[in-house]
């Protein structure tokens, strides 16, 4: 198969960005009959990263597997405000990262600052999986299980940054993601409750016992969320403060201890 006929192919599909998938498709595939099945997965609507079993993000590239949330460049704010509250950090800042995916938020803001201690948790399998394998030799670091619950226990109270890359999409808004999203990724990264507040409000709930004095919590979210989440963070004890990227289209919420 030609370049320009794996260009048309996704551009029948639908795909906005043809040339620079091919590319990719093209890149990744070792022989012609890798790179046919390859661009029928892209062409039936799955994810270009997770057909290619990678994303690059932040400076890192992370393997991928089927079924996982798919990092997103406007996160790319995330990793840039955990990066500057971990160096008010006075020695190697203690980084986790909640709902972590395939773990790529973490990864990055290590990438920055490779003396970090780093510890990562999601409750989906395949999630964890993916993440262990990103982690490579830390891999036991990646626990599987529902928000706090799988951490241990010595990290209680000692937590410097917390990355928290909660689902903020609210139930109503699922039918309108791009199928991408909607069919590929799980509900769980992506469904936040009628307001898509509900994680990110069990998470603010309980990140005061989990930071160290003068730690953080970052989570994205919404602009039209930001006047609930805010008091969502005074509620609990926190100091909030919102950060916007126009460029990134992103808006992150911190909750200072």
């Amino acid at each position: 198969m030609t370049d320009s006929e794996v260009v048309e192919r996704l551009r029948k599909a639908g795909c906005v960005f043809a040339e620079e998938e091919a590319a990719v498709l093209l890149g990744a595939a070792p022989d012609e009959a890798t790179l046919d099945d390859l661009v029928r997965r892209r062409c039936a609507g799955e994810p270009l990263e997770q057909v290619v079993g990678h994303a690059d993000f932040g400076g890192v590239r992370v393997r991928l597997r089927p079924g996982v949330f798919v990092p997103r460049v406007r996160s790319e704010l995330l990793v840039r405000k955990a990066v500057e509250q971990a160096r008010r950090t006075t020695g190697p800042a203690l980084v986790v990262d909640l709902c972590c995916g395939s773990g790529a938020l973490g990864l990055a803001v290590r990438a920055q600052l490779p003396e970090i201690a780093l510890y990562a948790a999601d409750v989906e399998p395949a999630a964890v999986a993916c993440a262990r394998e990103n982690f490579g030799p830390e891999a036991a670091r990646v626990f599987e299980g529902d928000l706090f619950t799988p951490l241990p226990a010595q990290l209680r109270g000692v937590i410097d940054v917390l990355l928290a890359n909660v689902p903020y999409v609210a139930s109503r808004h699922i039918a309108l993601l791009p199928s991408e999203a909607r069919d590929h990724e799980p509900r769980t990264a992506l469904d936040g409750g009628d307001d898509g507040l509900d994680v990110f409000r069990l998470v603010i709930a309980g990140a005061p016992q989990w930071l160290a004095p003068g730690g953080a919590v970052f989570s994205e979210i919404t602009e039209a969320q930001e006047q609930p989440a805010t008091e969502a963070v005074r509620a609990a004890g926190l100091e909030p403060d919102v950060s916007h990227d126009d460029d990134l289209e992103a808006t992150v919420i911190a909750g200072r201890r």
